[in-house]
């Protein structure tokens, strides 16, 4: 299978604004952002979605959630943030890799278009 275009920016094919990086994920600046801040938080190893995902995948999706927190703490979004998964053509996914989107720094509104 080709690369999707997340595994070209872990494998610095692509560049791309990174704001963290470890072991099992990177965090990028999303490239069309929803809000002030909007970050794409990506596991290096390859689900190409929620429904997709295994048990063994479990770890790493702890992790990106407990990314999110670091962040959140590091970029002082006290006043609150939003996590986003979308999972299939009807929820706009439009990269074929799971990612979690950090949207902070503007009111969000309920329920989400």
């Amino acid at each position: 299978m080709p690369k999707t275009l997340f595994q070209k920016i872990i494998d610095r094919e692509i560049p791309a604004k990174i704001e963290h990086e470890d072991e099992h994920c990177i965090v990028i600046h999303d490239i069309q952002p929803q809000a002030p801040v909007h970050l794409l938080i990506i596991p290096k190893t390859v689900i190409p979605r929620v429904e997709a995902a295994t048990t063994a995948d479990q770890a790493v999706l702890g992790h990106l959630f407990l990314t999110a927190g670091l962040l959140a703490k590091k970029l002082q979004l006290a006043n609150g943030f939003r996590l986003v998964v979308n999972n299939g053509p009807d929820a706009s996914e439009t990269v074929p890799h799971l990612h979690v989107h950090l949207l902070a720094k503007r009111q969000l509104t309920w329920p989400p278009g």
